[in-house]
């Protein structure tokens, strides 16, 4: 192909003449296969020094430039850039650009010459970087020019011929914010039906702040199965600082929460202990204070429904989280049901869950982990699992056990959780929006979650 195209220019070059031409093919010193021709001279007898053959040279690159700009213009003429718009251009001989693949074999042909003449003008001694205005080394554009983007910046500029420093910049993107931009990772995405493993918990959402110190740290939940007049619209929250809280107060929405005027409010009966409270089945389940008793609060009715102690269950200081906060008796719910979460002296401190019958409140079956419950900040159950938190205060803290109660057996995790404000003191799950619902210094937040494929 090459020999062809030498071939070419040879008789551009003659435009026409019939003076005789030799194609040699040989291997070069290097072993490399190479194509020579010969043409005699018609007017001169002997070749002329080097210096004095520059002239001649450049005259006739000078008509192969305007040559290379008819095709050109030829071609732009035919759409020769095809549809596809602007293509990279490709490496040719000696480094020189070549067009794309749809520009005519022409144009193709003097590109080769171009490449040709700047290696012949080297060798008699024209500088190889001279005097070019618009990146060729002639003078003339470069004959892929017309194809480039005109709306984007030059990515590289071939003159002066010095080294350019390329710099690549790292951006650090949270696995979280990816995740949470997909539909697995949005409560009541594809992967929300049926029971999984956690294997990811979000970046906390804001919906609202406590404005009272009372609001340092409290409890606030929906119903994932809310019994008429109220839906899972619903939302209920209790400021859990003071030794005589009693105040539930009604929203009709999450909204009218972070705007901060409530819709009712319930004065309990009996006061009630800490965080560990939930709403379930038209019921506020709580701990009334300093007892070792579970309460079931009718939303309805307004009056207590049902109360059990929980056998041996330490109370107001003895088996707390980490946090403190009298945080000894903790009620969830979960796709399974009603829990409690607790400790007692025969435990030695470690976690003991117990079943709950949402009716009457009687313990239906009892679980011993080996997860120490002063060890932990907080937990919650997923699909029968108990998950517990590392830290309450460090910014980044971990889901680090998890504990099944269908096979009794516990394990390390390490899934990232957030602290954003750094005093977490309740953490429930609902499993109705897939989401955790948590009390974080003064703020109420969620944290979406996703689960493994069951």
């Amino acid at each position: 192909m090459l020999g062809l195209w030498v071939l070419l220019w040879g008789s551009l070059a003659l435009q026409g003449r019939a003076d005789t031409a030799f194609l040699r093919r040989a291997p070069d010193s290097a072993g490399h296969c190479t194509y020579s021709f010969t043409v005699a001279s018609p007017v001169e007898a002997a070749c002329p020094e080097a210096a004095g053959g520059v002239p001649e040279l450049r005259a006739e690159l000078a008509a192969l430039a305007v040559r290379l700009s008819r095709l050109e213009s030829r071609e732009r003429t035919m759409g020769g850039s095809g549809p596809g718009g602007a293509r990279e251009p490709q490496q040719g001989i000696g480094g020189q650009q070549m067009c794309p693949a749809a520009v005519g074999g022409g144009i193709r042909i003097l590109i080769e010459e171009t490449a040709a003449f700047r290696v012949a003008a080297v060798g008699h001694g024209v500088p190889e970087g001279g005097g070019g205005r618009h990146g060729s080394a002639w003078g003339w554009p470069s004959p892929c020019s017309h194809y480039a983007d005109p709306t984007a910046a030059p990515r590289w500029e071939p003159q002066p011929l010095t080294f350019q420093e390329l710099q690549s910049e790292r951006t650090e993107v949270p696995v979280s914010q990816l995740l949470e931009e997909t539909a697995l990772g949005r409560p009541g995405g594809a992967d929300s039906a049926g029971c999984g493993e956690l294997v990811w918990v979000g970046e906390p959402v804001v919906f609202g702040r406590a404005d009272t110190i009372a609001g340092k740290y409290g409890v606030w939940m929906k119903d994932p199965e809310p019994v008429p007049p109220f839906t899972r619209d619903t939302t209920w929250r209790v400021d859990a600082v003071g030794t005589e809280v009693r105040q539930l107060f009604q929203y009709e929405e999450a909204e009218q929460l972070a705007r901060g005027y409530p819709a009712k409010v319930h004065i309990l009966p009996r006061p009630l202990e800490s965080t560990g409270a939930v709403i379930y089945r038209g019921g506020l389940f709580f701990q009334p204070r300093h007892s070792r008793s579970v309460a079931r609060y009718d939303l309805r009715g307004e009056t207590v429904t049902a109360e059990r102690e929980i056998p041996g269950a330490g109370y107001h200081g003895q088996y707390p989280y980490s946090w403190g906060g009298y945080t000894d008796i903790d009620l969830a719910v979960d796709e399974t049901g009603l829990w409690v979460i607790y400790s007692t002296e025969s435990a030695r401190g470690a976690i003991v869950l117990s079943k709950l019958d949402p009716e009457t409140l009687e313990i239906r079956r009892t679980w011993e982990t080996n997860i120490r419950k002063r060890g932990v900040a907080n937990s919650f159950l997923i699909c029968g699992t108990l998950y517990t938190v590392s830290s309450y205060s460090a910014a980044n803290a971990t889901i680090n056990f998890a504990y099944d109660t269908a096979t009794g057996a516990s394990r390390a995790l390490s899934i990232p959780f957030e602290n954003r404000f750094r005093y977490l003191s309740m953490l429930d799950y609902n499993p109705s929006e897939r989401q955790l619902f948590a009390w974080d210094s003064f703020n109420m937040v969620t944290y979406p979650v996703r689960l493994s494929q069951a």
